[in-house]
């Protein structure tokens, strides 16, 4: 006997059907085809000892399972479900007569209950697509595959409920969340605030200019001045996700198997696994290559995708691998990165703000004003040599941030809150959604070709020779000089200005502290 069961497998970010055939004739085998790894080539195993311990003993004949398209590789664990389901179908335990309109995940455990998979959100996106009813998944993933509107989505925790639902004899009710409401609701939730941050406002500008127009920044200074402090707050003032960018993200996730199941309400109402405000990936400096941009055996998204239309903040900058870093030029002009394997391409976008900090020397304290530097000249050359000039040259903002004193912390007055900054960013980014929105790829000014610096960053008289000055006397690359153009407009941007004027690009250059050739002599 014949049966047919449909599942889907995850390919980079999509999902694609993959149809499980199963079929019982004469014998004692059993028989996986179709191009499987090693987890799936497991789930004999699996699939054996949950049917028994779930009261459907393990028919006598020789099972032949296949996943077809059997060219392309099958991944993961999430075929022990339909194949368990097949192979009951040819055994005559279930009824098969809505097979047809319905796709399966899901892992077994020996004892019969269901183990969360990874990719649901695209799982649950192709059915749909692919027109189907229903869709099962473990009810670890119910939050996240339930995002999907017009496809029913059942959570199911043991194998028995699934069988007992197909036969008519256990009801199960499809989730349901409002998604839009319970995504809008938590869009401003957010732990840390700028208003704890006292003094530092010119770095705290930097900060807002840099958020404004989506531009890299560096923060360079010794330790204990809040570099990372106000790097964690920075996806507070950042402008909210749209639920296109958030289903993006998600979706990035869900495949990573990074995305958090958000807690049942006390009202037992369930809430959406929407991402709903901006990520902020911190990953420590020894990550690999491959952990920070994506790759493996099985292709995963790395380090800058799981940052997408987010922030990939690098602390301790020039503690990173050198090879690591320098793979980052690529994907920080591009926006996404392909990763070519002998199975085939994945391409994992990576549109993300890129803020590192670092120390101004090895031990910390150059240009500190109280605590004297033991660095020699040439050792501070080194240790600030780790850091490429082409990958230098695509930070925008590069800003030099000291310690406050005693004097200055306890008098400080607490600082301006994000909600406030946030306005500010926003209307920015308003702005230049305007002047991009006939321009597919384009949504702030960091994204901008050299054709949009021609069109949206004339200059007049005095602002072409002020630039010219900066660019032969700190020596700008072509590169630079294009990056504080693009700063230029951000901060004629927050000021409401139609034309880029003379002290926009005074305060544009003055964010390129590292370029300046006597920076590592100051203070010797």
């Amino acid at each position: 006997m014949l049966a047919k069961v449909y599942s889907a497998s995850v390919q980079g970010l999509d999902a694609q059907q993959v149809t499980i055939e199963v079929n019982s004739s004469r014998g004692i085998r059993f028989v996986l085809v179709g191009l499987p790894d090693s987890a799936v080539k497991e789930s004999h195993e699996r699939i054996t000892a949950a049917l028994e311990n779930s009261g459907f003993p393990f028919p006598c004949k020789q099972i032949t399972v296949n996943l077809a398209p059997a060219n392309i590789r099958k991944v993961g664990s999430g075929f022990d479900l339909p194949i368990a389901i097949g192979i009951l179908a040819t055994a005559g335990k279930i009824d098969t007569s809505c097979l047809e309109k319905i796709m399966m995940v899901g892992e077994l455990s020996l004892d019969g209950s269901l183990q969360p998979i990874c990719g649901a959100l695209p799982i649950a996106i192709k059915a749909r697509a692919m027109g189907y009813e229903s869709l099962f998944v473990p009810i670890q993933n119910i939050q996240e595959a339930a995002v999907v509107d017009r496809l029913n989505v059942y959570g199911i925790s043991h194998l028995s409920e699934l069988v007992g639902f197909l036969n008519g004899t256990h009801s199960l009710e499809p989730t349901q969340i409002d998604t839009r409401r319970d995504f809008y609701d938590r869009q401003s939730d957010f732990e840390l605030d700028f208003a704890d941050v006292k003094g530092q406002e010119s770095v705290k500008r930097a900060i807002e200019v840099a958020a404004a127009g989506g531009h890299n920044l560096i923060m360079i200074g010794p330790p204990g001045s809040g570099k990372s402090m106000m790097a964690k707050r920075l996806p507070g003032i950042l402008p909210p996700l749209t639920l296109q960018e958030s289903l993006e993200t998600t979706q990035i996730h869900s495949v990573a198997g990074k995305l958090q199941v958000p807690p049942v309400g006390v009202d037992g109402v369930r809430h959406c696994s929407l991402i709903a405000t901006r990520p902020f990936r911190s990953p420590h400096h020894t990550i690999s290559q491959t952990a920070l941009v994506g790759g493996g055996t099985n292709p995963q998204p790395g380090e800058i995708s799981l940052a997408h239309n987010g922030v990939l903040f690098a602390d301790e900058l020039p503690e990173f691998q050198r090879q690591a870093l320098e793979v980052l030029r690529q994907p920080l002009e591009d926006r996404h990165i392909t990763v070519s394997r002998i199975q085939g391409s994945v391409d994992y976008p990576c549109s993300f703000m890129f803020v590192a900090s670092m120390n101004p020397c090895p031990c910390g304290y150059y240009n500190h004003p109280d605590k004297p530097c033991v660095c020699t000249p040439g050792q501070i050359a080194r240790y600030l040599n780790k850091i490429s000039g082409p990958l230098m040259d695509r930070i925008d903002i590069q800003c030099e941030i000291l310690p406050l004193t005693f004097e200055e912390i306890s008098k400080a007055a607490p600082g301006e809150p994000s909600s406030v900054i946030r306005e500010r960013v926003v209307y920015a980014r308003d702005i230049q959604a305007r002047r991009f929105a006939s321009v597919p790829g384009i949504h702030c000014n960091a994204q901008m070709s050299e054709k949009h610096l021609h069109q949206y960053c004339a200059l007049d008289h005095e602002s072409r020779e002020l630039i010219r000055t900066a660019m032969e006397r700190l020596k700008l690359s072509a590169r630079a000089y294009s990056r504080i153009l693009k700063v230029a407009r951000t901060i004629a941007d927050l000021d409401g200005a139609a034309d880029i004027q003379s002290n926009h690009i005074a305060e544009a250059i003055g964010y390129r502290n590292l370029d300046r050739g006597d920076w590592a002599e100051r203070g010797m």
